[in-house]
């Protein structure tokens, strides 16, 4: 093979190995936001319906870019070392706390979204701890909008099952907002709803059509509405209008079979730029504090 047919197939297969980047985005100022090497840290005030009555408690997103693996689907060790496997990621962790009764919930939930490459969610996991038990489900995307699951529970109907869905996550629309709003599909799409709910609910992962808008709310804030087709639930989440798009608060409406509304509502209370990774001696729980959280 000549020089010139050997440049020409490098050529080729390189751009048949290119990942369609996001568009829209001004990823130089929006790099120098994210990519400083720290995580934004946002505390709320939670209001949370749990068996039909509403409970006090506290929740906290955190959003943090990563390198993440393609293939394991997870953070890498030796991004430097990784090559084509490495992709840049921005994480979700969603925190919920409070109580029903004498007992305590605790719940997490993680979303890994592509930052750069026009891709949907990655990889979402949700867990929950309460007295009664424990369950974890993992869903992980296979190729385009197809998705695979695991869920373990303590419950004998659901039991240790995989299972599959398709469609546009949920759990990934904190994430494509933080991105820019411009990245959310709006009108009618196939959607699943948050792995969090499905732990409330406990019905079975299936996508169903949903109705995305999105509307300004004041000059300087704007909310997302997501209204399912069956009409059990419908999620609004405010966010400031201008860049870095910071959560201000959401709510979250569950309808019952006989009409009644539940809602859960998360107003923002404290917010804080920093490598929380870093600070963990005793003289650095004052951060807590700036942040307003709960002891």
């Amino acid at each position: 093979m000549n020089k010139s047919l050997w440049l020409l197939t490098l050529l080729v297969l390189s751009l048949s190995c290119a990942r369609p980047e996001r568009e829209e985005v001004d990823f130089e100022a929006w790099g120098e936001y994210w990519f400083q090497g720290k995580a934004e840290i946002n505390s709320y005030d939670l209001t949370q319906y749990r068996y039909g009555e509403p409970r006090e408690g506290e929740a906290v997103l955190i959003f943090v870019t990563e390198d993440f693996s393609r293939k394991k689907q997870v953070k890498l060790d030796d991004p430097d070392g990784a090559g084509r496997d490495k992709i840049s990621v921005i994480k979700m962790n969603q925190t919920r706390d409070f109580l029903t009764g004498i007992y305590p919930y605790h719940m997490m939930l993680s979303a890994f979204t592509p930052t750069k490459e026009a891709s949907q969610g990655l990889k979402f996991t949700a867990s929950s701890q309460e007295w009664c038990g424990q369950s974890f489900t993992q869903v992980n995307l296979n190729s385009g909008e197809d998705y695979s699951g695991q869920l373990y529970s303590y419950f004998e109907e659901e039991g240790d099952k995989s299972f599959s869905v398709s469609g546009l996550a949920e759990d990934d629309l904190w994430n494509l907002i933080r991105i820019n709003p411009n990245q959310i599909p709006t009108g009618s799409v196939q959607m699943w709803p948050s792995l969090i709910y499905q732990r409330f609910t406990h019905q079975d992962f299936e996508s169903e059509e949903a109705f995305i808008r999105l509307t300004d709310s004041s000059n300087n804030r704007r909310q997302l509405e997501v209204t399912y087709s069956s009409g059990k639930r419908e999620l609004k989440i405010d966010f400031e209008k201008a860049f870095p798009y910071t959560i201000l608060a959401w709510e979250e409406t569950h309808t019952l079979e006989n009409g009644e509304k539940e809602i859960t509502k998360a107003t923002r209370k404290g917010m804080k730029v920093v490598d929380y990774w870093t600070r963990n001696a005793l003289e650095d729980e004052f951060l807590r504090d700036e942040l307003n959280l709960n002891p």
